[in-house]
This record gives C-alpha cells, structure tokens and sequence, in this order.
C-alpha cells in the first residue's frame, strides 16, 4: 500500500472521481490552475511535499475528467500545460529512491488507467522522473518483452500504454542500443515514439543520424503528428553546429508557432532576435501565403507599407481593416485613409462576415476624418466615386455608398458657399 501523505491538499475535494459533467471543461481548468497555485507555493518551502503534491494530482486528473467532453481539444491543452508546469518540481525534488520508488509506482498505475493519455508528458519524462539508475532499470525491463512482441507482430499491433515510459526509462538508463532495437520492429514510425531515439542518437554523438531520423518524418505532403517538435529538434541540431542561417531556412521558419498570425511571428523573432524583424515577416508570408491574413500582424509590428500590402488582399477582414483606420486616424491618417479605402472596397466586393451598410458608414467616416488631416478630402472623394461602378447600382452597400456620398458632397458645398 502507498503511504497516504501527510499534507492536506486543498485541491483533492474539488478533483473526486466522476466530480465534472460532459460540459466541465472551463470548470476542470480552473480547478487545475488553482492546484497548480497550490503545489507551486509549498514548493519554495518544502519540494518534495510539492512533489508529492504533482503525484496526487496526476492520479486524480483522469478519474475526475472522465466524463467531461474533450471535442475542442481545450481541456487536454489545460492538463498539458498544468503538467509542463509541474514536472520540474517532480524531477528536481530531493527525494530518496524509497520516497521516489513508490510515486513512480502510482504515477504507472495512473498512466494505465488513463483513458485519452492525459497523463502523456509523465509518460514522456518517466525517466527522468525516477532519477535513480536502479528504478529506471526495474521499469525499462518490466514490460520490455511484452511491448517487443506487440511491436513485432504486425499482423496484430496492440497499444501498451506503458511503451512510453519505457522508452523514456531506457533513454535516461542509458541503454540506447535496447532502445533502438526496440524502436526498429515496429512499423509504423512517429514521433511520439521516434523521439527517444534521435534523442538516443543524439546523447551517443551521431549527430547526423539523429537529424536524419528526425528529418525523415517530415518528407511527405502530409504533416505528420508533432511536426513542429520535429522541425524544433532538427532546428536545434543545427544551431548548436553554428549553421543558424540553414536552421532559420529549413525548419524555423516552417514551425513558426501560434495562435494567431502576430504570433507566429513573435516566436519566431524570439528564436532568432538576431535577424531583422521586417525580413522575418516577409519571409512567413512567402511562406505561408494567406497575405491578407497577415494585416494584423504588420500592423502591429509597425511595418506599415507591409500591412497596406495585405490589407489589399481579398482575404483582409473588412472589419479588422476599419477597426485599424479608426485607430490610426490620428497618429498615421494616410495609412488609415488607405486602410479605411481597401475596406470599402472589400465590403463592395462582397467579402467579410455579417456585414452591413453600417460598416460602409463607418469606413468612409474614418476615410474622411483621415483624408481631411492630411488635406486629401478631395483624393478621397474622387477613390470613392470610383468605387460603385464596380457593382451592381442596386446592390444595398453600394446604394448606401451613394447615399452617403451625395451627403458628403451636399455637406461641402454648403461649406463652401
């Protein structure tokens, strides 16, 4: 029986078996986080009840999640990030091989219970998280046999939840040659798997073979699973031979990475803080295309003659663009007089979602506010007369253009008379 720690945590009453229903995904998250919070402050004074800590956790995420729907894919994100987190304070933690050997024992026991591998970044660091040679050694050889014969028979290929932490045990043992016989029956190769032996590789100085192996489960027309982690790899291969300009090349800017397109360039420009931000967004968008997917993304990192270029793209949201005409009214008028314009002309054209003639109004009136700071009211009338001619005179939009037009032109002659 494992010792039943002596810490109370907070976090276990809210993490009890079957406690979230099919919709508990933002509740579970919040009750991760504030674990987390809980673990992470017993840390700074006593780690190895922190460590602890990640143990009683761990065991607890998939009883108490098992019934919550993981469709968007948010709350496995949420456990992913938790556990990154937590991991640290699990391996550093001064903990004797006693104290160690029995959490490993109940983290395995979690992992064979896990329904969707929630518990995957344990599995991933297993070894690690044993630490001592001997337990290492004890679990790389306790299903050795059983995961070679599985792997060898592909007539009938079974799933060993317990491949994982295995391979992970025989890559911090040391044992790279049981490894990568282990790794060279099975057919089908991934990441997830071939990760440990190019890092196998890698600790044995075959550097190249190690890229070699990596690189392979790129070629393809398909992405394969984790591609970004293997153009990481490969990527950091490179570098550490000084070739930065062919990592940047071949695969830094191909796993740029994201959840919007200013992001991926961030990342990319945190990797590389050498290379000229500028390039580097021109670079991502020869790439990756989509140029008007991409406005944001100048418009925020200031390259401004760049982001005029993608809001002419007919895939510029013209809601995105009027929202930055407003914005730059003041402090740039001629860029939001432009990026006001393309707006227009984008919602004439039948682009953007849910629009309205109230987005046809608002447009020209930052066109306008922008055009007279620059005393370009006259250009910015002649650009719209030319617009509606490019659409049928019954279309709604357009109707409202020339509404709004002749007001404009009746406003300014009575300026002038």
């Amino acid at each position: 029986m494992a010792r039943e720690p002596s810490h109370k945590w907070a976090f276990k009453s809210g993490m009890r078996a079957g406690a979230f229903g099919w919709r508990g995904s933002a509740k579970a998250a919040k009750r991760l986080k504030s674990a987390s919070a809980e673990i992470m402050a017993l840390h700074r004074t006593d780690p190895v009840t922190a460590a602890e800590g990640v143990v009683v956790l761990a065991e607890r995420i998939w009883p108490a999640f098992e019934h919550i729907d993981t469709s968007s894919g948010a709350l496995g994100t949420a456990v992913r990030r938790t556990l990154d987190k937590l991991l640290p304070v699990l391996i550093d933690a001064p903990a004797d091989e006693k104290t160690r050997a029995r959490w490993i024992e109940r983290l395995r026991t979690a992992i064979l219970d896990d329904g969707v591998d929630y518990l995957a970044p344990i599995s991933d660091r297993f070894g690690e998280i044993a630490a001592f040679p001997a337990l290492m050694n004890a679990h790389a050889d306790r299903d050795l046999d059983l995961i070679h014969h599985a792997w060898s028979d592909h007539a009938r290929y079974s799933h060993i939840p317990s491949a994982t932490l295995t391979l992970s045990c025989l890559l911090e043992a040391g044992r790279y040659d049981d490894l990568l016989d282990l790794l060279a029956v099975k057919k089908t190769r991934l990441w997830f798997d071939e990760k440990f032996g190019a890092e196998a590789m890698l600790r044995q100085g075959r550097v190249d073979e190690a890229l070699a192996r990596a690189e392979a489960l790129l070629e393809g027309d398909r992405q394969p699973w984790g591609h970004r982690d293997i153009a990481r790899f490969c990527e950091n291969i490179l570098v550490r031979q000084g070739k930065a300009e062919e990592a940047y090349r071949r695969f830094g800017l191909p796993s740029a990475a994201g959840n919007t397109w200013l992001a991926m360039w961030r990342d990319l420009v945190k990797r590389y803080p050498e290379r000229d931000g500028r390039t580097v967004l021109v670079h991502l968008i020869a790439l990756h295309g989509r140029k008007g997917k991409w406005f944001a993304a100048a418009k925020t990192a200031g390259y401004l003659d760049i982001a005029l270029d993608c809001a002419a793209d007919f895939e510029a949201a013209p809601a995105t663009l009027i929202r930055a005409a407003r914005d730059f009214v003041e402090k740039e008028p001629a860029f939001a007089a432009q990026v006001a314009l393309h707006a227009i002309t984008h919602l004439l054209a039948d682009r953007g979602f849910e629009t309205s003639p109230l987005d046809i109004d608002e447009a020209v009136s930052h066109l306008m506010a922008a055009s007279r700071r620059i005393d370009r009211s006259a250009w910015a009338l002649e650009e719209l007369h030319r617009l509606p001619q490019r659409k049928n005179q019954n279309d709604l939009l357009t109707q409202r253009l020339c509404s709004t037009l002749a007001d404009l032109e009746t406003g300014a002659r009575d300026v002038g008379d």
